[in-house]
């Protein structure tokens, strides 16, 4: 009885300890703290621990802009194309949050650049950065993706009222005539949305309405 009390209490106390360190590394990777993720990597955690939400140390990394800690975690064999309970990966939160040096890291290692769903390029466009945008264009991102609601990258900036970004998708072949589940095409986004900058450069550009 004295024996299965001792090892009732030594389970019960590694217990604690790995919800601690547990804590301690998603709170360390939150804060930045780099030197604290690696040591307790070397202490034995899992390199792709996942916070409540199933965000990987990896997604924390990539969507702060944490570019030490990333290379760290991608020479330790993170899973770069794990997703989280919203169905992000490291390399869709990278490119929503505008760092491109993380994007470019995670595409060398083969992040996917078109789940199905939202891909990282419908997130780019959202982050509206455009050195993001033309990576993933370059790199041969499916212009005409569809998100859940049907939408396509250049749908949504006509939508969110970006001239920038709906230009440098034309530019890059994206179909203006496609229409979304509701039946609305880039143009018709747009002129909902009052964005009349855009609306004259789509019907410029010989987009239907």
């Amino acid at each position: 009885m004295r024996k299965l009390l001792v090892v009732f209490i030594f389970l019960l106390a590694t217990g604690i300890a790995r919800a601690g360190a547990y804590d301690d590394i998603i709170a360390a990777a939150s804060n930045g703290e780099s030197a604290t993720v690696v040591d307790l990597l070397k202490r034995g955690m899992d390199v792709n621990t996942a916070d409540r939400n199933g965000s990987t140390l990896l997604m924390i990394a990539a969507r702060t802009g944490n570019y030490s800690l990333l290379e760290t975690l991608l020479a330790n064999r993170a899973n770069v194309n794990r997703r989280n309970q919203y169905g992000d990966t490291a390399l869709m939160l990278a490119a929503l949050s505008g760092r491109l040096d993380v994007v470019q890291a995670l595409l060398e290692k083969k992040a996917t650049l078109d789940p199905s769903g939202w891909t990282p390029l419908h997130y780019a466009v959202f982050g509206g950065n455009k050195e993001v945008v033309a990576l993933l264009i370059a790199k041969g991102a499916k212009l005409d993706a569809r998100a859940p609601n049907g939408q396509t990258a250049l749908m949504i900036a006509a939508k969110l009222g970006s001239p920038e970004l709906v230009q440098q998708l034309v530019d890059a072949d994206a179909d203006m005539d496609l229409a979304d589940y509701d039946g609305l095409t880039a143009l018709r986004l747009a002129h909902q949305a009052g964005n009349a900058e855009i609306v004259d450069y789509l019907r410029k550009v010989g987009a239907v309405e």
